[in-house]
């Protein structure tokens, strides 16, 4: 059956987990990596790895503890980069997707039927000149409107109702039905991965922003989600006004 961590990239956290990600790195000479901070956002910090050299600076000195080097770093998510992604128009994107949890005990999850998909500015390229082409790769918003071509009309954007219409169009309608279904049951596992340490308010809600990336052969992967109420409802009202001028 399915399980929630078929749907995550190889993942490592980083300087706690260097020396096994050394390890699989060998495995895999010539494939590619993401890297992403723990406590920053809006794409700072963001860069893909090719070559172990990139990261040493974080795996600290090597007769020291990994406590040491975990208290003295900044704490990095490294992940396998998804290099063959599905495409529109040559363009790679992501799905921005929305997540009420009103309880952990027990588990109440409403996903949110509106949501958009994120398009990069520039045609995507696994040519190794482009790899630092901030613009081939699913980079932040704030940085991709500093590319000449963004478009401030559409903001790189789809609506899922319209993304849907031509998934169904291309792919037929029962393997993205499948597509919506993993989606849903990845959502919904995620959570319930993490119920057992979340503390629980009765008086209180979380609302979360998921990241998923789908694949050439149709499958999803979870990105990244992340937990801010405030920017969920302002997200959200964006979202309404934005679709509705369209």
């Amino acid at each position: 059956g399915r399980n929630i961590q078929d749907f995550l990239p190889q993942t490592y956290v980083l300087p706690v987990d260097y020396a096994i990600f050394v390890e699989e790195f060998k495995r895999s000479p010539h494939s590619t990596w993401i890297m992403k901070p723990t406590s920053k956002a809006r794409g700072v910090g963001i860069f893909l790895v090719t070559k172990l050299s990139q990261i040493k600076k974080w795996a600290g000195n090597s007769n020291s503890s990994s406590s040491t080097r975990s208290s003295s770093a900044e704490m990095y998510i490294i992940s396998k980069y998804i290099e063959r992604p599905l495409l529109i128009g040559g363009k790679k994107f992501d799905l921005r997707m929305y997540v009420l949890v009103t309880s952990y005990s027990p588990l109440k999850v409403f996903l949110y039927n509106e949501g958009f998909a994120r398009f990069c500015n520039t045609k995507y390229s696994t040519d190794v000149s482009d790899i630092g082409n901030r613009f081939v790769h699913l980079t932040n918003v704030s940085i991709q409107k500093m590319d000449e071509d963004y478009n401030d009309n559409h903001g790189n954007k789809w609506s899922l109702k319209n993304l849907n219409l031509y998934l169904r169009a291309k792919f037929g309608g029962h393997a993205i039905r499948k597509l919506w279904n993993d989606i849903e049951y990845m959502l919904i596992h995620s959570c319930k991965a993490v119920q057992k340490v979340m503390i629980n308010d009765r008086h209180s809600f979380e609302c979360y922003g998921y990241d998923v990336i789908i694949d050439e052969n149709l499958k999803p992967w979870l990105g990244k989600a992340r937990k801010n109420n405030q920017q969920f409802i302002f997200t959200i009202i964006s979202i309404l006004l934005f679709f509705s001028k369209q």
